[in-house]
């Protein structure tokens, strides 16, 4: 099978007094010496590793494409600094998705020094897929054999020595999530990149019937073009694929330049099983760079010659080759492991698969667990927010007043600072860092379980009947926590368009910033009309049910976005159901409240300041003896009558675009403005909130009746995104016009829906 890989000691080609030791140096600046790239499978623990070797915190996700970009980090070894890519978790190298392709460009034109494929070992097999078609475009590879720990709970023994012997490159067993085996992994990295290890590849060398003699006839077209590639064989098979990056490159002649970070290792006649065998003194002229018409004209004529024989090919050829490679995968995973049998794990896995999964139970455990979410986040707010507003506002506010006074800051600045800007910002986190903190924690941990893709799952078939991708479950889930983190969650979804279907509608979730107006106004009016024992019940049905009625909006407006403006069938998509795991609760504490509660409640703040401002001045600011904020009102009200509303809540809607979380405060602010009753609210410009009794007694003094609360339960739901997730779609789309669309859709739904109820109820109450 080939010559046998020589070994090398811990302390091969080193001074004595150099330390060899793994140094994590996160994002350290400057120079490195060698490039490392992390490929694998979505689940394998490939971020896991990424961390555990640079000492960083990439979020590691539970569902395919979880790692959307690269991250970059650097670790130190016996003097010399490495730089690690983790590249996004792809099944294969074929391109057929944004993560495959970047995963591929980077492997074959990022010139790395070494590429590591983490592979799981409890699912060898399929892992080895991969595996195998990185060691067609380069020889310098490490295998990290990841999750050995749950293979040996599953009961599946790896021989890492014979798969090492099988594959041809080094194995090296590790448990990422422990830090057991990153060592070994470095000093192995090391030998790969200083060249005292050479890895000796198996390569798959033939393939079947016309596949076979459709590459036997373009390598040598390729050969000559470029006498110094290192794969011509795998060229070959992209350009049959009509792989247009790799067509890209034979025609500006960067694949002939591939060879300077890619010699190819000694010919040992290793060959995977075959009929055809290449000779053992396989080419090898030298031959300078690509240039000149001479060469333009070879690689004019491997293209056309590889499109002359695309056609001689039959429509199921790809299928031929994926089945080949899989065959390969699966008798090297047959030679270097063993199953025994260990059926308590995995019956305990399919039992809560039939019960997480079932077609009778998926969806009311699914509803269950959400529901129980959302009470969990609403219910635990209800503390902490209260603190934080007694701290920031009722507390700390007087203080910050009393001292502008202190100091001799006119009235109007001392107002527009803190009665202004500070209060809106303070009613901000107050509102809105609590029930993040919980959400976020909460859902990262159903992410860590494993269930999130199991939402995915029983959603599905739902997704794609309208158009849209089964991944935007989960981002739709996501969203029930903040918009914006939703939209930035949908990276995951592979398909341009159909992730462009996902965040113009996520805003239909119903985030955490209108959970308040939802409940609060539920238990006003819709729960004072139910007997006093079950009113809670009766509101918080109320509530759930707009909830709902959102991601029927979301279904709907994605089904006419799929056959209007993005127009499209649903792609397929691998979607890998990994084992049930135990969540790692500091780490899901960690990421949940760095990487996603303070970064979004950062954006929330930035846009709370400027609408504070704007909310004093135009309570402040007359016009006429008549404020602005009154003016707009009065102007604002035939539009808001029309539609079940009134003046107050539309200009409360506009001027809290920054963050959902002052509404309600700004239409008590607002509504006490209008009604020109000095001894009611905290003064002009000033949002205030009080007791249930205190905001139902000023609300229906006002003129609210249970048809304007509904209509406002409504419209919360339905109307434009609040400005940090505005933000947001534009940073991951790029264009004011989708960025446009996702704020008109919505708030057309919204107002077609309230002026249809509100017509139905003027007409059923006779005017």
């Amino acid at each position: 099978m080939g010559m046998k890989l020589p070994t090398v000691s811990a302390d091969a080609g080193v001074a004595p007094h150099r330390a060899r030791s793994l140094e994590r140096l996160g994002l350290e600046p400057g120079r490195w010496d060698y490039l490392v790239a992390l490929a694998g499978n979505p689940n394998t623990g490939k971020s896991t590793v990424f961390n555990a070797l640079t000492g960083l915190r990439q979020h590691t996700g539970n569902w395919p494409g979880k790692t959307v970009v690269r991250a970059e980090g650097v670790y130190g070894f016996d003097g010399r600094q490495v730089k690690v890519v983790d590249l996004p978790g792809t099944y294969s190298l074929q391109a057929g998705s944004a993560d495959e392709e970047v995963a591929r460009d980077f492997i074959l034109f990022g010139r790395p020094d070494v590429t590591v494929v983490v592979i799981d070992a409890t699912r060898l097999e399929r892992n080895l897929n991969l595996a195998l078609q990185v060691l067609a475009i380069t020889h310098r590879v490490v295998v990290c054999l990841n999750l050995m720990d749950e293979a040996r709970r599953h009961g599946i023994v790896v021989d890492h020595r014979k798969l090492e012997k099988e594959l041809g490159v080094p194995v090296v067993p590790a448990v990422a999530r422990a830090g057991e085996g990153m060592e070994e992994l470095v000093a192995a990295i090391h030998a790969v990149a200083t060249g005292a290890r050479t890895p000796d590849p198996v390569r798959i060398e033939h393939f079947e019937g016309p596949v076979e003699d459709a590459i036997s006839e373009l390598v040598p077209s390729i050969e000559t073009a470029f006498p110094t590639l290192p794969n011509a064989r795998w060229v070959a098979l992209r350009l049959l694929n009509a792989d247009s990056r790799v067509e890209e490159a034979v025609r500006t002649g960067e694949i002939g330049q591939l060879e300077r970070n890619a010699a190819p290792p000694p010919v040992t006649g290793r060959r995977v099983v075959g009929t055809r065998e290449a000779p053992d003194d396989a080419h090898a002229t030298e031959a300078g760079g690509f240039d000149g018409d001479a060469a333009r004209i070879a690689a004019g004529d491997v293209l056309s010659t590889a499109s002359a024989l695309r056609w001689k090919l039959p429509p199921d050829f790809h299928d031929s080759i994926v089945s080949v490679i899989y065959r390969h995968a699966e008798r090297i995973a047959e030679a270097a492991g063993s199953t025994a049998v260990a059926r308590t794990k995995r019956t305990i896995d399919r039992t809560l698969d039939r019960l997480l999964t079932g077609p009778w139970t998926g969806f009311p455990v699914m509803l269950l667990i959400l529901m129980a979410v959302f009470w969990l986040t609403i219910a635990g707010a209800n503390v902490p927010s209260g603190m934080l507003a007694t701290l920031l506002v009722d507390t700390l506010h007087p203080v910050l007043l009393g001292f502008g006074e202190s100091i001799g800051l006119p009235w109007w600045l001392n107002g527009f600072l803190f009665d202004g800007m500070y209060l809106a910002t303070a009613w901000v986190i107050a509102v809105m860092l609590p029930p993040m903190a919980i959400f976020f924690p909460l859902f990262t941990l159903l992410e860590d379980f494993g269930y999130l893709p199991r939402v995915a799952f029983n959603l599905d078939g739902i997704f794609r009947r309208v158009g849209a991708h089964g991944k935007q479950a989960l981002t739709m889930s996501m969203g029930f926590g903040c918009n914006a983190a939703g939209v930035v969650a949908t990276r995951i979804i592979d398909s341009p368009r159909e992730r462009l279907i996902a965040i113009l509608t996520n805003n239909f979730s119903l985030c955490n910033g209108r959970w308040p107006t939802q409940i609060l106004l539920a238990s006003i009016f819709i729960g004072a009309l139910a007997p006093a024992h079950l009113a809670g019940v009766v509101s918080a049905t109320a509530v759930v049910g707009v909830a709902l009625l959102g991601v029927a909006a979301m279904l709907l407006s994605s089904w006419l976005l799929s056959r209007t403006v993005l127009e499209g069938e649903a792609t397929t998509f691998s979607l890998e159901l990994p084992p049930y795991r135990p969540p790692r609760v500091l780490q899901t504490l960690y990421t949940s409240l760095i990487d996603r509660t303070l970064i979004v409640l950062w954006r929330a703040i930035v846009f709370a300041v400027p609408a504070g401002a704007v909310i004093w001045l135009s309570s402040n600011i007359t016009v006429g003896g008549t404020s602005v904020a009154e003016h707009l009102v009065s102007w604002l009200d035939p539009v808001g009558l029309l539609v079940g509303l009134n003046g107050v809540v539309l200009l409360a809607y506009v001027v809290a675009i920054p963050a959902n979380e002052i509404v309600i405060p700004t239409i008590l602010m607002l509504t006490v403005l209008v009604s020109g009753d000095p001894s009611a609210g905290a003064g002009a410009g000033v949002m205030f909130e009080g007791d249930m009794a205190e905001v139902e007694g000023l609300l229906r003094g006002s003129g609210w009746t249970l048809l304007t609360a509904v209509n406002v339960m409504l419209f919360s739901l339905l109307h434009n995104p609040c400005s940090t997730t505005l933000y947001t779609i534009y940073r991951e789309t790029r264009s004011w016009k989708w960025t446009a669309l996702s704020a008109a859709m919505p708030l057309a739904m919204g107002f077609g829906l309230t002026f249809v109820i509100t017509q139905i109820a003027r007409w059923i109450g006779g005017g």
